[in-house]
């Protein structure tokens, strides 16, 4: 199971990468390990001494009992203090977001890989689509020569 925010690499510029752990519930925990989660428009917030994802969806997992579920809750990221302190002294410096970049399972635990992201200008969203374009015309003009 490995959930891509793939949102994340168009509308930032991704640099140093960390892992965490999340705290989820028991339905949330099936759901996710069996993909259904979604990444897109969520970030990390750092309140005092708690690193929380916000705005990722879980959806239901079917199985699970009929209580009140909120699929877009805010869940706590489960970091070290040190960790904590160095994303928190890192967004402050300068202008730099927590996202998340891939959700996944590693030895049975599910982890949130997390970028510190620098937003690009709307300038540069199109002229990555512009290149996007270009090669995709390349590689079909050169499957055309075979």
């Amino acid at each position: 199971m490995n959930i891509v925010n793939k949102r994340a690499t168009f509308d930032y510029q991704l640099g140093d990468k960390f892992e965490a752990g999340i705290k989820l519930f028991g339905g949330e925990v099936k759901a996710v390990k069996l993909g259904h989660a979604d990444l897109t428009g969520s970030f990390v917030r750092v309140i005092g001494l708690e690193a929380n994802l916000v705005n990722a969806t879980i959806f239901p997992y079917e199985f699970a009992g009929p209580d009140t579920y909120e699929q877009k809750r805010t869940r706590k990221l489960l970091l070290h203090k040190k960790e904590i302190l160095s994303l928190k002294s890192k967004t402050d410096a300068s202008n730099l977001t927590i996202v998340p970049v891939s959700l996944y399972t590693r030895h049975g635990l599910i982890k949130v890989e997390l970028s510190l992201g620098k937003p690009k200008k709307k300038v540069d969203k199109k002229e990555a689509l512009k290149r996007r374009d270009i090669d995709k015309d390349i590689e079909s003009a050169l499957r055309g020569k075979r």
